[in-house]
């Protein structure tokens, strides 16, 4: 028999705060945390808006020396695993490292870095690149540093598969715990890509919401009138235990991470298949050893894209059941923090845990006229109360690449 997971700690750094709690008390009002980009000049870009972290002081985790040797994701990687790991009360003596493993997953990695120092290399020559220019960017580095300020010395390594990134590193540390591999994984994802690169390049795909002038409501899920998705940026993390070992220690379990599916499109590297996403949704719900109608709420992938929202609801749809469906709750949070691809699956992953702990279904903010296509409840704009037993996380990924996590209250 495979061995129990369960999450004893969660941890967030993202648009809408530093914190669990404060990102958990305007997800709860419904805030945007999409505002104007500050990070760079985005004066004749077609969008100019992000979800950007506000206030964030490395310094409070990091010693200010090493802080110029990471990349921006790296820090917000560690900041989020100081307070996961605080809230599971976890400690990590010598003996227990090898058994404790870090898996980060990061969609592009240290890309502001990148376009960085590739000008500094252009303008100035080679002697005046920075001796951290690799390994500050690199994806792996945040499970790397992690590792390191915990002593984990097991499994250490980063899933890269684009907006699904978080959900295959948290999906997979499972399976590690479960075939007795590990008995502690810290997981999650972390992204911070908000650069003129990126917005130029996202951009020229028509992938973003050019939504300017009303940055708060600017990401749309499910809305008739949503043009695109918004970036943002974060970090979200999950401390997972094998149940037992959990049990041994005294610690406090917010939930089961019972199921996990995950599928490919082969179809197209940016156009959503059907099959796929439903693939990885009817993985996870045998792997939970669940009925479609024991899940009570769904956070989907919904990032604002015209197709990509209402293809998702379809699959939910058939993966589920029309009797299923049509009580199931769904809502899209990144309708309030933006898309931050890799780091997506962490976030929302966190947010459920959140969702089941109060019995309060997020809402999907700025729907202002609901797409007549949308047959399934989206939690228009108001949190709703609902006992949430079971919950479903949906991550779907450039170049046909699914992951879906399933939880349960114990």
């Amino acid at each position: 028999m495979r061995k129990r997971v369960v999450v004893t700690g969660i941890g967030t750094v993202n648009p809408l705060g530093n914190d669990l709690e404060t990102t958990w008390d305007k997800v709860v009002k419904g805030v945007s945390g999409i505002s104007r980009i500050t990070k760079f000049d985005a004066t004749g870009f077609p969008t100019q808006i992000a979800g950007e972290v506000k206030d964030f002081d490395p310094q409070l985790y990091i010693e200010k020396k090493e802080i110029k040797k990471m990349d921006i994701f790296i820090q917000y990687a560690i900041a989020a695993s100081e307070e996961a790991v605080k809230m599971a009360q976890l400690e990590i003596p010598e003996e227990l490292g090898p058994d404790v493993g870090v898996s980060i997953g990061v969609g592009i990695g240290g890309l502001p870095n990148i376009q960085y120092f590739s000008k500094i290399i252009e303008e100035r020559g080679p002697s005046k690149i920075s001796p951290f220019f690799i390994p500050m960017t690199i994806s792996n580095m945040a499970s790397g540093y992690v590792s390191m300020k915990y002593g984990a010395r097991g499994y250490n390594a980063t899933t890269t598969s684009a907006c699904s990134s978080s959900n295959h590193s948290i999906g997979d540390a499972a399976r590690i715990i479960e075939r007795g591999d590990a008995k502690v994984m810290i997981v999650g994802g972390a992204e911070s890509t908000i650069s003129s690169l990126a917005i130029g390049g996202f951009g020229a795909m028509k992938a973003l919401s050019r939504r300017n002038d009303e940055p708060e409501k600017a990401c749309r899920p499910y809305d008739r009138d949503r043009d695109g998705f918004v970036l943002g940026e974060g970090c979200g993390i999950l401390i997972l235990e094998e149940y037992e070992f959990a049990r041994s220690r005294g610690a406090k379990i917010l939930a089961e991470l019972s199921g996990y599916g995950f599928s490919s499109d082969a179809f197209h590297i940016t156009k959503p298949s059907l099959e796929g996403p439903l693939l990885a949704m009817k993985k996870a719900i045998a792997d939970a050893q669940i009925d479609g109608g024991d899940i009570d709420y769904i956070n989907a992938h919904g990032t604002a894209t015209p197709a990509g929202d209402i293809n998702e609801l379809k699959a939910i749809r058939s993966a589920l059941g029309d009797k299923a469906a049509d009580r199931v709750s769904v809502s899209s949070t990144k309708s309030m923090t933006g898309h931050l691809l890799g780091g997506a699956g962490g976030l929302e992953a966190v947010l459920i845990i959140k969702a089941m702990k109060h019995s309060l279904v997020p809402p999907t903010i700025n729907i202002e006229n609901l797409d007549p296509e949308c047959d399934i409840d989206v939690t228009p704009n108001v949190a709703r109360e609902k006992e949430i037993n079971v919950a479903m996380s949906n991550s779907f990924g450039f170049g046909g690449t699914n992951a879906t996590l399933i939880f349960k209250k114990i």
